[in-house]
């Protein structure tokens, strides 16, 4: 069985779990021994934990069983996601106590999908189990964003592409990796910076009132000043 994780133990006791490739492409969906390998795994060592994510999606079951086993973990769990997180893979993605995003990540959420065979009343049932998943995968989606759930099954509707920015306004993701910009302090600073420049330049746009001999009123009284 080709296993689509991979962990790494840091040299500084930390642990790093990769997830490549299609989640659960050859095996997961009534198998006992895959899900108890991969929960073996994570529960071998103890605190934080960091998942780097690059998936475009798989078996929503598997994602599913990933998602609960990482919301049960004691320790943090910080996600990574630097090249797609996409179907089955963003609903792994929201079980990151911190969800960070490169700049040139994607997140893709869309309606879960099936194969059914039979009559009419198969495709009914086939129909009604479809919603059913989709209200599952909406309450990881709504525990993390907060969003409503009419909105993001309208995204799940229109299968939504997400960029960083777009994953971060949503609230899919809470910070971007590699962001080292200033944040709110530089912010006041250039707006107090550009007020400055704004202030200085209609001082001298604006003429300054004048005495009755044409005089300005400042030099006026910095003289009157200078007698007293």
């Amino acid at each position: 069985m080709k296993k689509f994780w991979n962990w790494i133990n840091n040299e500084d006791e930390s642990r790093t779990l990769y997830l490549n490739g299609a989640i659960a492409e050859e095996s997961w969906f009534g198998d006992e021994i895959t899900p108890k390998q991969f929960k073996s795994e994570l529960v071998s060592g103890e605190g934080d934990i960091d998942i780097w994510i690059n998936s475009p999606g798989g078996d929503c079951i598997a994602a599913s069983q990933i998602y609960n086993m990482l919301m049960d973990y004691k320790g943090n769990v910080t996600v990574k996601i630097d090249g797609i997180a996409a179907s089955a893979a963003s609903v792994i993605a929201m079980a990151g106590t911190t969800v960070k995003v490169s700049p040139t990540s994607l997140m893709m959420i869309h309606n879960p999908l099936t194969v059914a065979i039979g009559d009419s009343t198969e495709m009914k049932k086939a129909i009604q189990m479809l919603d059913e998943v989709k209200e599952s995968i909406i309450n990881a989606y709504e525990l993390k964003t907060g969003q409503p759930r009419a909105k993001l099954s309208k995204l799940m509707d229109g299968e939504t592409w997400l960029n960083a920015n777009k994953a971060l306004e949503l609230g899919f993701a809470d910070e971007m990796l590699f962001d080292e910009r200033e944040t709110c302090d530089g912010a006041q600073n250039y707006s107090f910076s550009r007020q400055a420049v704004t202030n200085s330049l209609l001082d001298k746009l604006i003429p300054k009132p004048t005495t009755p001999v044409g005089i300005p009123v400042d030099v006026f009284e910095t003289r009157l000043n200078l007698i007293k």
